[in-house]
């Protein structure tokens, strides 16, 4: 029998496989990629008996390959918290799917193992940007302020690596930095200990820095649009960036359109925090786009739609 662990390529991904792994150690071909690679399940050829692992990518985006996967005999736990659609009932799926605002995958998984590795759901749910989830999912912990913003950063920097156009734009490859989490069940070992979050952390810095200088292409009372120069730093600090300007601004919902190398844009939209729906329904008006209610995406902007997305996300939030 061989298994495989599919998970997305962000925070939430990995912070949701490595507490199933603690608490269920096994061996694992793993699968995975940048943050918008999605269609993940492309990649699983099982054989019957085989047990399939899916963790933080839409099952929607990925219907006809797990219908596959079933086919063949597989066996499927999925967890997600994207739009799903319609979800097939199969005797070998097993399915918790929660596209509920104020929840991620980490959680998920960590109310199906009982809490048993909170810290790490926690770590997840603030590289999701669902302050205010991972704190309710800390107060057990009874950590200080000093440690939750440790934690904070922590979800931030996993995060941050997963955004880019292609492997090469990111710092470690996700199924790389995976494994350099997996030796320590405690995320502040990981801080103190692990060469990776220093490393991570030095690049942060230095793409933050470069964002400074960044105006809106277009703003209102209720929305905030920029555009970012082709350059694998405005890739990677893409989703972030739009992070925190949420934070800063909760009233407005918030665009970040990065060049890429072969024209046209990836987009990030994030809704407000203050009302954290609608980042879903418009990106999915768009070939290639998808998320959830509060922060959303489109893998690919063709450069003549530019216009009308810009439209379509204006009367999107006009009166959030």
């Amino acid at each position: 029998m061989a298994r495989f662990d599919v998970f997305n390529g962000d925070a939430d991904g990995i912070c949701a496989l490595h507490q199933l792994r603690l608490a269920m150690p096994a061996e694992a071909e793993l699968i995975t990629g940048v943050k918008r690679d999605i269609g993940l399940l492309r990649r699983v050829e099982p054989s019957e008996g085989d047990e399939v692992t899916v963790l933080d990518i839409s099952l929607d985006k990925n219907r006809d390959d797990l219908q596959r996967i079933l086919d063949a005999g597989a066996f499927v736990r999925y967890f997600d918290h994207h739009y799903a659609g319609d979800i097939p009932e199969h005797e070998r799926l097993v399915a918790a799917i929660d596209p509920s605002p104020d929840v991620c995958t980490a959680l998920l998984v960590d109310g199906a193992l009982g809490g048993a590795h909170r810290a790490w759901a926690v770590v997840g749910a603030f590289g999701d940007n669902l302050d205010d989830s991972a704190r309710r999912a800390a107060e057990p912990l009874d950590l200080s302020e000093e440690r939750l913003a440790q934690l904070r950063h922590l979800g931030i920097l996993l995060n941050y690596n997963g955004y880019g156009a292609a492997l090469e734009d990111l710092f470690f490859e996700p199924d790389e930095l995976y494994l350099r989490v997996q030796p320590y069940p405690d995320p502040f070992a990981f801080i103190l200990e692990e060469p990776a979050f220093e490393y991570l952390e030095q690049g942060y810095a230095e793409d933050m820095e470069r964002t400074e200088a960044l105006k809106p292409e277009s703003e209102g009372p209720h929305h905030a649009l920029y555009l970012l120069p082709d350059a694998p730093w405005a890739r990677r600090v893409g989703g972030v960036l739009a992070n925190d300007l949420a934070n800063q601004a909760p009233e407005r919902a918030h665009a970040m359109l990065s060049a890429m190398p072969g024209g046209g844009y990836r987009v990030s939209v994030r809704a407000p925090l203050a009302n954290k729906q609608g980042a879903d329904a418009l990106c999915r008006q768009f070939p290639s786009g998808g998320g959830r209610a509060a922060a959303a995406g489109i893998n690919e902007l063709p450069a003549d739609q530019l216009e009308a997305f810009e439209k379509a996300f204006r009367e999107a939030f006009s009166g959030s």
